[in-house]
């Protein structure tokens, strides 16, 4: 069970560091980063959402 959320979770957080700038925030303020955090987030799960339905054709 680990090693399932260690693919899957796990490779979520780098890809948010590595692809999409999380590991150095733009913004200063806890609200900023929080936004910046949230629209990263919704990035990630539409391209999720464009790769599931890429593969159901």
């Amino acid at each position: 069970l680990y090693k399932k959320r260690k693919e899957k979770i796990e490779r979520s957080f780098a890809d948010s560091k590595q692809l999409h700038g999380i590991r150095y925030c733009r913004l200063r303020g806890k609200r900023n980063v929080s936004e910046q955090v949230l629209l990263t987030a919704a990035c990630q799960n539409m391209k999720k959402i464009a790769t599931y339905l890429a593969k159901q054709g």
